[in-house]
């Protein structure tokens, strides 16, 4: 008989290996338990890209437009190394992620980090906690968000199942705009002129215009499915500057997700969807072939009077010819020999539909997914959002309304980005000369909002903050106004869901109006279109310490200024502390 004993080198690799699987076990425990650590690398790089028979070099990530799709599970570890290889400074929000404790790593340039320098590289790291759905990120500094964007989906945990029937597939459709020129070139002409920027050439469906534009016949998404299926499609608008409409012909949607959080199922033929928002509906197949294809369309909702791209891009659902068929041939000619049907979507200003739709999106306030809406306000705001002027300098001449420039506001503070990120002047101590923390909780100099506009449109300019004691249960009323004409803005808070507890037309009226808020079953988001000539009123519950920026994302807008910040001090508990900054943030 051989012997049984181990050799010394065998021994050797027999205890490495065992000192390797005991080193992991504390790790497959926690995997197991709380989530898995994910890697991704973003090499930010050139790419030319053609649409509209126009050839063009994008900032794109790993050459691809739109960006990859970033997926997790509820409870994983994400690990996102962001590498600049192009000329312009970098940034990138992960919209719609909490961030607990790792405000670091939300991504808006000079709010919580300075941008990604040319050569230089940055590790976004954070943990999805309590969320699951559909999210997306995007560049956030200047207009790059134009090329740079993706979809961002969350997973249930393993062995936790959907609210509703398990899908047969899931496709993300995420709605973008195409310029022939360059996004930063219209935005810098524009502020610098002081008059509305350059629309866009083109809506974009993952990427592609469709055949309803110039020279894309080729560049159509197409949507093949198979009859008596159930689909879920994970739509997000990731547009500048538009909110849309979209709609399939001849098929109904039922809507089952609102910014990652589970809603009510309803149904709908039409979805609207705002820049930033994002929204999970099923799509029930017809049962047979049904001999037809089918236009999905998308265009704006525009409530504004300036111009906007008045365009419609469009995709094509298409069924899967049945292998038994024999009386359609299965050659790409027959499918085109079929009939087309086209969707009717609303009118482009049907603000009574979007205000319908809205009311519609209840959360499911279930002992599983509950809605945790603040009973009790510890602090009430009332902030005006809207559009003004500042004046033009001396020698110039501007574009804007009576020979000013075009500007926008919050309680008439028209926000200026600092050159120090606000979260590193927070953390060190060192706000002095960065922010100041006096930003109005009302508005200074109160009219009627929605009436006559006063003579006055000039906005201030200031960084002004709010700052907020740990655990506060926040009030928010946002009214739009109509200095410069009403307009639906949508909102986007960082760092934080809230419930969207009211909403009304004209004037809010802090007397009549919080008696008819809902504080049961509101729908539970992280941006919210603040209506047209109306007034949108939120609630949510300050436990995220850190900075946490407060948009329009409709970003001229928030070029032009619409835009703010909350500042959530540290809680007295270790879970309650913003942790230090990691050893790469980058350096202004």
């Amino acid at each position: 008989m051989g012997s049984s004993l181990l050799s010394p080198a065998s021994m050797g690799v027999f205890l490495l290996s065992l000192i390797i699987l005991l080193c992991l076990l504390p790790r497959i425990a926690f995997a197991k338990d709380s989530g898995i650590t994910r890697h991704y690398k973003f090499d930010i790089k050139l790419q030319n890209v053609t649409r509209l028979c126009h050839t063009k070099s994008i900032v794109t990530v790993n050459g691809q437009f739109p960006g990859p799709r970033i997926v997790a599970r509820e409870g994983d570890r994400l690990l996102i190394k962001v590498v600049n290889h192009v000329p312009n400074n970098i940034s990138i929000h992960w919209h719609g992620v909490r961030q607990l404790q790792s405000g670091w790593a939300d991504g808006p340039a000079y709010v919580t980090q300075c941008p990604i320098q040319t050569g230089q590289s940055y590790v976004y790291n954070f943990t999805i906690v309590g969320q699951r759905g559909t999210l997306l990120w995007h560049a956030h500094i200047s207009w790059l968000r134009s090329t740079l964007y993706g979809p961002l989906v969350i997973l249930p945990k393993r062995n936790v199942s959907y609210p509703f029937a398990k899908p047969y597939k899931e496709v993300p459709i995420i709605f973008g705009e195409w310029w022939n020129a360059d996004p930063e070139a219209v935005i810098s002409q524009a502020l610098q002129m002081g008059g509305g920027p350059n629309v866009s050439d083109a809506y974009t469906i993952n990427g592609l215009p469709g055949p309803l534009y110039n020279c894309s016949a080729k560049d159509t998404f197409k949507l093949k499915v198979k009859p008596g299926k159930t689909y879920l499609l994970r739509f997000i608008n990731a547009a500048l500057n538009d909110e849309l409409f979209f709609s399939i012909a001849n098929h109904t949607l039922t809507v089952v997700e609102a910014d990652a959080v589970y809603v009510k199922p309803f149904e709908t033929k039409t979805l609207l969807i705002t820049p930033g928002q994002t929204t999970n509906v099923l799509l029930k197949t017809k049962p047979h072939f049904p001999k037809a294809t089918f236009l999905m369309t998308a265009r704006p909702y525009a409530t504004g009077l300036g111009t906007f791209d008045n365009t419609t891009v469009a995709g094509i659902l298409e069924y899967e010819l049945p292998s038994n068929n024999s009386t359609i041939s299965h050659s790409a000619g027959s499918i085109k020999k079929l009939p087309l049907f086209r969707p009717t979507l609303p009118p482009l200003n049907d603000t009574s539909f979007a205000a319908n739709f809205t009311k519609k999106l209840r959360s499911l306030a279930t002992s599983q997914f509950p809605a945790n809406v603040p009973e009790k306000v510890d602090e009430r705001f009332f902030f005006t959002v809207g559009l003004g002027s500042s004046p033009c300098p001396q020698n110039q001449t501007c574009q804007g309304p009576n020979g000013t420039k075009f500007a926008a506001s919050v309680n008439n503070v028209s926000f200026a980005l600092p050159m120090t990120a606000l979260l590193q002047a927070h953390f060190f101590g060192q706000s002095n000369g960065v922010y100041t923390p006096d930003f109005p909780s009302t508005p200074i100099f109160p009219f009627n909002y929605t009436g006559t506009p006063p003579n006055n449109t000039k906005v201030s300019n200031g960084t002004k903050v709010v700052v907020l004691n740990f655990n506060t249960s926040v009030e928010l009323v946002m009214q739009d106004t109509s200095i410069l004409g009403a307009e639906s803005h949508p909102l986007h808070l960082h760092g934080f869901n809230f419930f969207i507890v009211g909403q009304g037309f004209g004037n809010y009226d802090p007397n009549k109006d919080p008696a008819k808020f809902n504080l049961v079953d509101p729908v539970e988001r992280n941006t919210v279109g603040v209506p047209a000539g109306g007034w949108v009123a939120i609630r949510f519950l300050a436990d995220n310490p850190g900075v946490w920026f407060m948009h329009c994302h409709l970003e001229v807008h928030t070029s032009w200024g619409l835009k703010m910040a909350w500042i959530v001090l540290d809680g007295k508990l270790p879970n309650q502390k913003l942790l230090p900054p990691p050893a790469d943030l980058p350096k202004c």
